[in-house]
């Protein structure tokens, strides 16, 4: 049976009684992978974890008592919380450092770069699979790894040992033919993808990449792909591995990790998207959310106030030295504010070489530390009502630290050319593009990553836990009956960003859930946390889509802890409604739509026999005391994820095995 690409990556990966016999061997040729959205256990090989996520993560994989990490390689990474006007993110970032050295992971020091950017470098190897407390770990993908994000709990419990479980999804194939032309990027191949399947069109599935035009396209612009797979709610996107691969590995002194990974000839796919790179245009996404797309052409002349080139998405070497040498020799608009942030320190490091960062800084360029800043609202707020462009992945109201700002998200060629003009503008307006080319050898320089000491000297190790560190939310078992109120109702596509916003004021506290939860929800209904501290016992209302976005846990954790028992919608984005389950809060889908309209916040809502119901996987009534009336609710639960809601949480059931 011929396999796509996705299909290869996860039979060699599958464990427990879906596992398949090696490739290459005889009995494969006789045996069948799960079928689509039939639940999968996965093999983790890598894991990363960054330190908006990665305390609560560290802080679950101690409580689970494993002395060492498990899988091949692990990395702690320093990036999301690095601005330091408190004890509280200095504290963090010691606690996780002293977990990384005692627990068998590698450590990435503030500076060093952003996790996607740098794991890219330095440590993804093609035919691997990672899972990442970020939702953009999918950038891995660029190499040919199934790179996915998760909930910092399954991503502990990877680094315990434990597999990952996901349904098994189903393979869009985008078929790439063409070659972009001048001005055109692969940040305008996603936005195009986005166009066409929406934020909620990946839910699901994977995104493979193939055809023809994929060779023209180098691992940088291929990660930039598969990182913006995230918006389109897909469970990983993925490239082939090839010799572009192996170029770009054997120029970063890795070449012994490159394989050669390619679809079978004749391999299957449920859809298939047919792209001419060659007819793309420079694209943006309007505001607020990355699937509004429009042509730069038609927005050219809206005033630019602020322009920001970096993040995970787009501050690779070829990223930075495209811009550097649009804005050479030239002036930032006064009009507008200009700020870049290199994704890591090798990036920051050859530029400043090459005398690229120089002619930034000529220009007017603000520049910052390797790191996400801007894009999770960690500094460089836009001014009241301003717009800003940016060659980030997200643009979802309020994000960016100003509530009113209006965010566009486009290529580092249209972020370069409008800065300079003040204006939106088409790049291509600006004559013969800068040719760019790859550097045969990157710079190696390793010093910022710190190993973690011996096995044998782990008892020299001590954590270090700060005062705004506290202990995460135990759930209970799920009770025989279940009454509750609902607490508030939301609409269609509330992100996590709704639930659990990020921001330069609130992510020093995510480590103190306590804190948090005066925050949440706080754009939706700002006496959120007092309604459910008067109901005790809460459920919210949502509408398609619910908790697409960020991977953050938190957005389920502190719901937890101010007595949310469960969440009905709709529909869910995959990532969020896993970390409800994981953290003991029901997931539950309207049966018939229509109900939705029948709710209102403050009805009492009552489940008789919830627990029965959810053992023997039937239907659940759920009865609206204050209207008298009743609704049909299903869920799209395996067994596994049952008997995780009937213990309590991810915790409490891994505890019991």
């Amino acid at each position: 049976m011929p396999l796509n690409l996705t299909q290869k990556l996860i039979q060699a990966h599958l464990v427990g009684e879906n596992t398949l016999p090696a490739p290459g061997t005889d009995e494969i040729a006789n045996a069948m992978l799960p079928s689509p959205g039939q639940s999968i256990a996965l093999r983790v090989d890598q894991t990363l974890t960054q330190d908006a996520t990665g305390t609560m993560a560290y802080l679950e994989f101690e409580a689970m008592g494993v002395p060492r990490v498990k899988t091949e390689r692990s990395v702690a990474y320093i990036d999301h919380n690095t601005l330091q006007s408190g004890y509280e993110n200095a504290d963090d970032h010691r606690f996780i450092r002293s977990c990384a050295r005692k627990h068998g992971i590698f450590f990435s020091r503030p500076g060093n770069g952003i996790c996607h950017q740098v794991h890219l470098e330095r440590f993804g190897v093609p035919g691997k699979t990672l899972l990442g407390s970020d939702s953009h770990t999918p950038t891995g993908g660029g190499l040919g790894m199934l790179a996915m994000g998760a909930g910092g709990l399954d991503v502990a419990v990877a680094m315990g040992g434990g597999a990952y479980h996901i349904p098994m999804p189903k393979v869009t194939l985008v078929r790439l033919t063409g070659a972009l032309q001048p001005w055109v990027s692969a940040k305008d191949v996603i936005l195009e993808v986005l166009r066409r399947l929406t934020v909620k069109g990946g839910v699901g599935r994977v995104i493979e990449y193939g055809g023809p035009g994929v060779a023209g396209l180098s691992v940088p612009e291929r990660a930039t792909i598969t990182n913006m797979g995230a918006e389109l709610g897909a469970t990983s996107s993925v490239f082939p591995s090839d010799e572009v691969t192996k170029a770009f590995l054997k120029a970063q002194d890795r070449a012994e990790d490159w394989i050669e990974l390619l679809p079978d000839e004749n391999a299957e796919y449920d859809a298939v998207i047919e792209i001419d790179l060659s007819a793309l245009e420079p694209l943006a996404a309007c505001p607020h959310m990355p699937d509004n797309i429009k042509p730069v052409r038609e927005l050219a002349g809206i005033k630019a106030d602020q322009v920001c080139i970096g993040s995970c998405t787009n501050s690779s070497l070829q990223d930075m030295l495209k811009a550097a040498a649009i804005l050479k020799n030239k002036t930032v608009h006064p009009g507008a504010s200009l700020s870049i942030a290199p994704g890591s320190k090798q990036v920051l490091t050859m530029l400043a070489q090459n005398g690229a960062l120089a002619d930034l800084i000529a220009a007017g360029a603000r520049i910052l530390e390797s790191a996400c800043g801007p894009c999770i609202g960690m500094g460089q707020s836009p001014g009241s009502g301003a717009v800003s462009l940016r060659t980030f992945n997200r643009n979802f109201e309020g994000r960016s630290g100003t509530a009113d700002a209006l965010v566009y998200l486009v290529s580092p060629e249209t972020a370069a050319a409008s800065a300079l003009t003040g204006l939106f503008t088409d790049p291509r307006t600006l004559g013969e593009a800068p040719a760019i080319t790859l550097p045969e050898r990157f710079l190696i320089d390793d010093n910022m990553i710190e190993p973690p000491v011996p096995g044998s000297e782990t008892d020299t190790v001590e954590i270090e836990y700060g005062p705004n560190i506290k202990p995460f939310p135990r759930s209970e078992p799920l009770p025989t009956d279940l009454t509750a109120r609902a607490v508030l109702k939301v609409g269609d596509n509330i992100t996590t960003d709704h639930i659990m916003p990020a921001g330069a004021k609130i992510l020093p506290y995510r480590s103190n859930i306590p804190h948090l939860s005066q925050y949440c929800f706080a754009q939706c209904d700002p006496d959120f946390a007092q309604h459910c501290k008067q109901a005790g016992r809460g459920v919210v209302i949502g509408g398609a889509n619910y908790g697409q976005g960020s991977s953050r846990e938190h957005a389920a954790l502190v719901p937890l802890f101010l007595g949310v028992k469960a969440v009905i919608v709709k529909s869910f984005a995959r990532i969020h409604a896993a970390n409800l389950v994981n953290a003991g809060i029901l997931p539950l889908i309207f049966a018939d739509a229509a109900d939705y309209d029948h709710i209102e916040t403050g009805d009492a809502l009552d489940f008789q026999g919830i627990r029965g119901h959810l053992e023997n996987g039937t239907v659940i009534i759920m009865k609206n005391l204050t209207r008298g009336e009743s609704y049909m609710l299903r869920h799209e639960l395996s067994p596994r994820q049952r008997e995780i809601l009937l213990a309590g949480g991810l915790l409490a059931y891994t505890k019991n095995l």
